[in-house]
């Protein structure tokens, strides 16, 4: 039974809440530890789907095909969050909030329909290995032994300042359970924020490499797992690629040591399915900002040169949607085809399992654990909005929402001592700006 909290003087503001949305990438960089969460096993998710069962990860490919996969969504429960939904469907969560304009990633309600968008235009690039799109964030991988198949996985890659490098590489090591070597101006940086970092960080759960790592013949720069895994779909690393847990444990036992690695930036993607001119569009990163105009350019001479050796008819309207929207939905463009409620009206309507994979689960909190008041708010979706942040953090802080008082506090626990109070307590105040208020046992622990 979760306990009551008690209620300091003050009401969390919105603004600083609003503001810490915004530093969402920063706090999935952080290094501390902190795991105490219900995980569930993977084999308990049920996969059960009201019309058909969509596929995610791998797709057949048919000579000259160049765009994989359907549009789908599904109905939210209480308490989910797009990058829960995201995670378990194989999308980051660039590709659901983008696909998700004016729905709050983290306040979702009951009832609420969420677009997946499982479709996908291939890169302009030989289908041979690994083939990254650091526009979409998104990796491509066509095995050798199996020519008419792809996989695609999303992908977490550099931030500003610490870009992914485009180019040809390949594969050079593999190798589980990692330890880290932390490159000197990663020291520099953690030693200037107040987060030094030792040497080596040893394999386990503090490894931000996570249980696998493929390093790249480009110096410095891996293709690797994660601890931080709600930071996929976005500009998080030093310029490493990171991968779902899940996903880099399927992809390191199917990659070959020499495998090709492609790295492009192609924010705009055209092709033909069934008799149907498709374009998916993406904002470009910002080191492309500039090329902006001129890759649009390029893109609609492609659009007008496919069609016109079909002899079809391109509508320029809604091109010029599509590539304003840049949601990263594939969205036909022919004169008279359908527009994007109809395509939203025709996604698959998949069932909700049971649990979504990865989805935290704060455990309960009893009398005889600590805690932290981190805030209190005045209305439930704000208080939602944050338990939720905390949960998603790298790593997360079990956190949950409690109506009090005609109030609704956040409380965070259950911890283990005052040294994993303080440990928090100044995470929130970095990552948040928030003052909170230790919440220490009312009874001692059972032995």
């Amino acid at each position: 039974m979760t306990r009551p909290a008690a209620t300091p003087n003050r009401i969390a503001s919105p603004k600083a809440l609003a503001a810490s949305a915004l530093l969402l990438s920063q706090l999935l960089a952080g290094c501390q530890s902190l795991q105490i969460f219900q995980q569930p096993e993977p084999e308990t998710i049920v996969w059960n789907s009201k019309a058909e069962d969509v596929a995610i990860h791998e797709f057949s490919l048919s000579p000259g095909q160049n765009m994989v996969g359907d549009l789908a969504s599904i109905t939210s429960a209480e308490n989910d969050t797009l990058s829960d939904i995201g995670r378990h469907y194989g999308l980051g969560f660039n590709d659901i909030a983008n696909a998700n304009a004016g729905v709050d990633p983290w306040t979702l309600t009951a009832g609420q329909n969420v677009l997946l968008p499982l479709s996908f235009i291939l890169p302009d690039a030989p289908r041979k290995g690994i083939v990254l799109n650091l526009a979409n964030m998104r990796m491509f991988y066509y095995p050798k032994n199996a020519a008419n198949s792809v996989l695609t996985y999303p992908v977490g890659i550099g931030r500003q300042g610490w870009h992914t490098p485009l180019g040809q590489t390949q594969i050079v090591a593999k190798k589980a359970n990692p330890d880290w070597t932390v490159p000197a101006s990663i020291q520099r940086e953690h030693q200037a924020q107040g987060t030094p970092l030792p040497k080596v960080v040893r394999s386990g759960p503090d490894n931000p490499l996570g249980d696998y790592a493929m390093p790249l013949g480009f110096s410095g720069y891996l293709i690797h797992g994660t601890n931080k895994p709600y930071g996929i779909g976005m500009q998080v690393s030093h310029g490493c690629v990171q991968l779902y847990p899940e996903d880099i444990e399927t992809l390191f036992g199917k990659v070959d040591i020499g495998t090709p690695v492609n790295i492009v930036h192609q924010p705009y993607l055209a092709a033909w399915r069934d008799d149907m001119l498709y374009l998916e569009a993406h904002p470009p990163l910002d080191k492309w900002d500039k090329q902006k105009k001129q890759l649009q350019k390029d893109i609609r001479k492609k659009l007008q040169q496919l069609a016109v050796a079909k002899g079809a008819e391109v509508d320029w309207g809604k091109i010029d949607r599509v590539l304003q929207r840049a949601d990263g939905i594939a969205t036909p463009v022919l004169a008279g085809s359908p527009d994007l409620a109809e395509l939203k009206a025709n996604a698959i309507p998949l069932a909700r399992p049971e649990q979504l994979y990865g989805q935290p689960i704060p455990s309960e909190l009893s009398d005889s654990d600590w805690a932290i008041l981190a805030a209190i708010f005045d209305n439930e979706t704000d208080a939602q909005k944050l338990a939720a942040m905390l949960n998603h953090q790298g790593p997360p802080i079990p956190a949950r929402k409690i109506a009090k008082d005609g109030n609704y506090q956040v409380v965070v626990g259950p911890l283990k001592n005052r040294k994993e109070v303080k440990s928090v307590a100044q995470r929130i105040k970095q990552n948040f700006d928030m003052d909170v208020t230790t919440l220490a046992p009312r009874q001692p622990a059972k032995n």
